[in-house]
């Protein structure tokens, strides 16, 4: 059914009016819509007299993101946004990547971009929402963000991406594989102090060699690596980093 709406309509500048069924205005309507102003709905008819430079808008308004920025506290990322408008938003998934030219993906560029949190939307909203995210994974390196705005039916859109500089590792590192249990794709963490030949080797519960990922000589840096579990079975793995004389091992599950 439609709403039907015989009034006098003035919207002043930058302000928003949102209807989500259909909006009929009768020929005894007069529509003034500012500048910077916009009327929108599934379905909009005017019988009466429209004046202004604002717009019609058929459909849904946007997620409208305002700012997107990061804080480096306590050597740990914290991001934070905000929004001016929100209609059907499900919410933010948070996306990290590596940023160094000893990417393992593409040289001086990122490597894959990983999924490391979400943060419920607020819906359909009309006044400015603030957002915040805490990346407390995050180590020595240098990193990319962006967030991947969700509406309620599935669609999705990015955010522009935004960089972190943590430094140059002061010590080996090798973190727990994400996501853990996995199918059948997951991404290994490491970083290197010093450059030297480093490999990354996966074992199955009986010691035995099962993947190779990584068998290189590597600079100083941070390096996220993906791997693949297509050809091998459900159970416990271990991935083992060595790196000159440090030998580090650490337990994955993949899970089909």
């Amino acid at each position: 059914m439609k709403t039907i709406i015989f009034c006098l309509l003035t919207i002043g500048i930058s302000s928003l009016l949102y209807c989500q069924s259909s909006i009929v205005y009768g020929t005894s309507t007069n529509i003034d819509v500012g500048t910077g102003a916009d009327v929108s709905a599934g379905t909009i008819t005017v019988n009466g007299t429209y004046t202004g430079s604002g717009t019609f808008n058929n459909g849904p308004l946007p997620v409208e993101l305002v700012s997107f920025n990061a804080l480096i506290v306590k050597n740990k990322v914290e991001l934070n946004w905000a929004t001016a408008t929100e209609v059907n938003n499900y919410g933010f998934e948070i996306e990290r990547s590596v940023v160094s030219v000893q990417s393992s993906v593409i040289s001086g560029q990122i490597s894959e971009w990983q999924k490391i949190g979400f943060v419920q939307g607020n819906g359909n909203s009309n006044s400015p929402k603030e957002y915040s995210f805490a990346d407390n994974s995050a180590t020595t390196g240098k990193y990319a963000y962006r967030l991947k705005q969700i509406d309620n039916d599935g669609t999705y859109k990015y955010s522009n991406e935004i960089e972190v500089d943590l430094g140059i590792p002061v010590e080996f590192l090798l973190q727990q594989n994400y996501p853990n249990p996995f199918n059948p794709e997951t991404v290994i963490n490491y970083q290197l102090p010093v450059s030297g030949n480093v490999s990354l080797k996966v074992f199955d519960m009986l010691g035995r060699e099962v993947a190779t990922i990584v068998n290189e000589v590597q600079k100083a840096g941070t390096y996220d690596v993906s791997f693949n579990g297509k050809d091998l079975t459900s159970g416990v793995y271990f991935f083992r980093l060595q790196a000159g004389d440090f030998i580090k091992i650490n337990k994955m599950t993949l899970m089909k």
